[in-house]
């Protein structure tokens, strides 16, 4: 049974994962000049950090909140995450793989 979402701002990410949005490749450099396909295909490895889990419970219970929160960019592994589609992809990432810029 697949969910249907209206809008990427109704997902919001269980425990320590973050949902993130990765950049897209700019296709005209700074002066103008357009890029060719090829250099401008693959995905960057930096995102934009759209929502924040409330965390995992230490073993004492105490919840340990991400040290991400919305709004952040951070870079990400070419491994890992979970894709999904709502209008635009974006990518549900455990705390741990994501690295802040």
């Amino acid at each position: 049974m697949a969910a249907t979402f209206r809008s990427i701002k109704s997902v919001i990410p269980l425990f320590d994962r973050v949902l993130v949005q990765r950049f897209k490749p700019d296709t005209k450099t700074a002066s103008g000049l357009f890029l060719p396909t090829s250099a401008t295909s693959a995905t960057l490895p930096e995102a934009t950090v759209i929502a924040v889990g409330p965390g995992l419970p230490d073993r004492s219970g105490k919840l340990v909140a991400p040290s991400v929160s919305a709004g952040d960019r951070v870079l990400l592994p070419s491994w890992g995450g979970n894709s999904i589609k709502v209008g635009e992809e974006v990518s549900c990432s455990e705390k741990i793989e994501a690295t802040a810029c």
